[in-house]
């Protein structure tokens, strides 16, 4: 049902927008002519600090006398779902709304973006992140802008480590399994302990392990898409993933990475992947636990030569929607958005900032240095326009869940890879 409602949907986006850059034009020159109105900001999940959340609502209201903003907290599960109709919708729609970095292609040309182009000089030009800028710029315009990035890495208990006699941290992938397996024995107490913290349906983070060994989950095939996760090099990488599932970790098969402070504050986590923002999370004496984050520490996913994983280069987009009637003053609120003040703030809470100029605000800690080590050999999923179409209908998610319960990876690999290239050649 969602699978379809998801094609659908975009479908009609596509449909009705024609030709995107010409639709996006007039949208955006046809403002509702009002002076003053609440302006709504979707943002995702929790990964935006309050301060931030604050700051720009003070801040745009206090610039523009009369007028509101509102933001409007989605979650990131269904998102591709909850926008597509949204953004189809004259009265529904947001004014600004955030969107995944690898979900961006999908809607900017499907034409639900306005096009910012012309702005790209007054919101940071050359120092804004290239490869968000490139991924949702087409035929040379540009109809979203990036938000934050955020390359996740390791995060351990030194603790456990001393416990379970592991003196330092792994350099290979190798050693960095086996270490979880070691981690997860020293600790049978309690049940559901995680050496490596990889719930089943964790594909993002299982990412790094299928890069790692070359494959992918889909690769160009001429001018079409064909997807790669039957290949030899994938299925190395899924047979490291199905060793974690079975041997070191304790999460649910069916359970998603969205909430780790949970698990990781009830004593449940020796090693996870997550990305910088994780730490304020555990420390915040309201909603974590701020003595056992004491016990922390991090290192990049070490790869397979030593260097580096491959770990997914997540974070996300800004765009305009196209049906927004407050074209004007939806751009003061993206501009204040990428404004260094507010950008600032995203950093002091371990986001890695939109501007390349900002990036020495992350610090200079280990987190920090954690955050440019993984950045280092970070990748995005492929660049198909249709790509948010998988991400929405949970093909990857249902995959490394039953991954994660015992399957069989080659024959689930063929079902996705069949899947995956009809969908993303439509």
């Amino acid at each position: 049902m969602k699978k379809t409602l998801a094609v659908a949907a975009v479908g009609a986006m596509l449909a009705l927008s024609a030709c995107g850059s010409s639709d996006n034009k007039s949208n955006s020159s046809a403002d509702s002519g009002k002076k003053t109105a609440d302006i709504r900001v979707w943002l995702n999940g929790a990964d935006t600090p309050d301060d931030a959340r604050a700051w720009l609502k003070k801040t745009f209201e206090e610039q523009n006398p009369g007028s509101t903003l509102t933001i409007e907290q989605q979650e990131w599960d269904g998102l591709v779902e909850k926008l597509t109709t949204a953004l189809t919708s004259d009265k529904e729609t947001p004014d600004v709304v955030e969107v995944g970095n690898t979900q961006a292609p999908t809607f900017t040309t499907a034409g639900a973006f306005s096009d910012l182009t012309g702005d790209l000089t007054d919101l940071g030009g050359d120092d804004l992140l290239k490869g968000f800028v490139d991924a949702a710029t087409i035929d040379g315009k540009t109809f979203a802008v990036p938000y934050y990035a955020g390359s996740t890495y390791v995060f351990y208990r030194k603790d456990l480590f001393q416990k379970a006699g592991i003196t330092a941290v792994p350099t290979t992938t190798d050693d960095f399994v086996a270490d979880a397996i070691k981690l997860k024995k020293a600790n049978p107490t309690p049940k559901n302990f995680s050496g490596f913290w990889l719930p089943g349906q964790d594909w993002r983070d299982g990412a790094a392990f299928l890069w790692n060994a070359g494959g992918d989950f889909a690769v160009p095939d001429g001018g079409d898409w064909k997807g790669d996760l039957a290949s030899a090099e994938s299925q190395q990488g899924l047979a490291t993933v199905q060793k974690i599932f079975k041997e070191a970790s304790g999460a649910p098969a069916d359970a998603t990475e969205a909430d780790p402070v949970t698990p990781f504050c009830a004593g449940e986590i020796g090693m996870m992947v997550r990305p910088g923002w994780v730490k304020g999370m555990l420390e915040d004496p309201k909603t974590g636990c701020p003595d056992l984050a004491k016990n922390l520490g991090v290192f990049p996913l070490p790869g397979a030569d030593g260097h580096p994983a491959p770990v997914l280069l997540g974070g996300s987009d800004l765009g305009i929607s196209a049906k927004s009637k407050n074209q004007a003053l939806a751009k003061k609120a993206l501009a204040l958005m990428l404004s260094d003040d507010y950008q600032t703030i995203l950093a002091q809470h371990g986001l890695t900032p939109a501007k390349n100029s900002l990036a020495s605000k992350l610090g200079t800690d280990e987190y920090a240095q954690a955050t440019i080590a993984a950045a280092s050999n970070a990748k995005l999923t492929p660049a198909a326009a249709n790509w948010a179409l998988i991400e929405g209908d949970r093909t990857l998610e249902d995959l490394f869940s039953q991954i994660a319960q015992g399957g069989d990876t080659k024959s689930l690999a063929d079902k996705a890879d069949q899947h995956i290239a009809e969908v993303l050649n439509k």
